[in-house]
């Protein structure tokens, strides 16, 4: 017999008597993504009175979410898994904490979440659920043999559950809000554009210029992955190099072994001999690689929401180089504050870096206004609003009233470079 002790060490801590009090749980693939990502929000619902729950795998980053007073519980979940008796265990997971927490709503994040969150929910009776659509992934962007294979079951999969009747489905740009509803994968009427997580514009503010003489630098933060767009970049930085530019190609990113485009450490560790590129590997402290830049470039192949790292580096007044995918194009207006080239050619993407290298003006004028369209656009405080306002929608959420800015006064003139 499992006592309600071990009930609350694997599970979290038991309702057996729903209290007046609201419950929502925020469930992710990880803690890095609860904590850089919707901090804000499980802020915002704490100041309205709501019980707030995080539910991820462990990671260090847990320890910060505990730190900042939040509830969490661990959920076994492998991202990159196939194998069908850890999924089953997964899902039996979410079950039991859903069965035991008894919440009012749950938002879930990321595909497996989504999927399996939703299923869970459904079979223990919570009434309010919200999937978001943090981009649709290397299933949907990749042509590879896998990609293809999974594709047709993932949209049996979201069928079902992102038709659920008390559920709503946030995206965060709007072709793939598109692509999903024309698909009959979600009705129109639950679909919901909320642009990206939102950026602290107090964090990500322009900073004064490095001392002159120091070579110009252009950053790539993406996982070290070949659906990222590393080898379009570490090509451009060689080509580049080759014409003797003085300028450092700096990549911030972890490697990550179960992707199916993974690349290893010893293919980076060559790169970085060959003097093409330094690898920073995985920063906390991304603003400072962001500073130290003068251009940011993301070739991604596709699969995005809208990528935080273009956000930021707007916020920080950098120029933007990005691939005419969904999410970067949400960001970029080509010719205002960055370009957009083709997915996986060099060139293109080799040319654009070498113009905005060669027009320093040009640089400082797609920096200013690539900072007034973040502060416009993708405040964060904007973004919890209209989150907030979905739950609402919904029914829960705690008191409006309650509700004070979170991060920053989103009225607030964007800092002078």
């Amino acid at each position: 017999m499992v006592s309600s002790t071990q009930l609350e060490a694997l599970y979290g801590r038991l309702d057996e008597e729903k209290t007046a009090q609201e419950k929502i749980l925020l469930v992710a693939n990880t803690g890095w993504y609860l904590y850089n990502f919707r901090l804000p929000l499980a802020q915002a619902l704490r100041q309205r009175g709501v019980e707030v729950v995080l539910v991820s795998p462990w990671d260090p980053y847990v320890d910060r979410l505990k730190a900042e007073g939040f509830w969490w519980i661990e959920l076994d979940l492998i991202r990159h898994s196939t194998n069908p008796f850890l999924e089953l265990y997964s899902v039996l997971r979410f079950l039991l904490i859903y069965w035991v927490q008894k919440p009012d709503l749950v938002h879930h994040f990321t595909i497996k979440c989504v999927l399996y969150g939703t299923f869970a929910a459904k079979l223990t009776g919570v009434g309010r659920v919200v999937n978001a659509i943090t981009g649709l992934g290397y299933v949907f962007s990749s042509q590879g043999l896998k990609a293809r294979l999974l594709r047709p079951l993932i949209k049996f999969l979201y069928f079902f559950v992102l038709r659920a009747r008390r559920g709503r489905v946030i995206f965060q740009n709007a072709d793939d809000q598109a692509l999903l509803v024309n698909s009959r994968l979600v009705s129109p009427s639950k679909a919901i554009l909320v642009p990206s997580s939102g950026v602290d514009l107090t964090r990500f503010q322009p900073r004064l210029s490095k001392p002159g003489g120091q070579p110009t630098t252009v950053l790539m933060a993406a996982r070290v992955v070949g659906n990222k767009g590393v080898y379009e970049y570490v090509a451009a930085a060689q080509s580049l190099r080759s014409q003797a530019y003085p300028v450092t190609f700096n990549l911030a990113g972890g490697l990550y072994a179960s992707n199916p485009t993974a690349i290893s450490e010893a293919e980076v560790r060559d790169w970085e001999a060959r003097s093409l590129i330094h690898w920073l590997g995985h920063i906390d402290d991304i603003e400072a690689a962001i500073a130290e830049a003068d251009i940011v470039v993301l070739p991604s192949h596709g699969g995005e929401g809208v990528p935080r790292i273009l956000l930021e580096a707007a916020a920080m007044a950098k120029p933007l180089i990005a691939t005419d995918v969904p999410g970067c194009r949400d960001v970029i207006v080509p010719g205002r504050n960055g370009f957009l080239v083709p997915v996986g050619e060099v060139k293109p993407l080799t040319d654009a870096i070498q113009l905005l290298l060669d027009d320093p003006e040009l640089r400082q004028r797609f920096g200013q206004v690539g900072r007034e369209q973040v502060a416009t656009e993708f405040d964060v405080n904007g973004v919890v609003k209209k989150t907030l306002e979905v739950y609402e929608q919904m029914g829960v959420g705690g008191l409006p009233s309650q509700l004070t800015s979170v991060v920053c006064d989103p009225a607030a003139k964007p800092a002078t470079l």
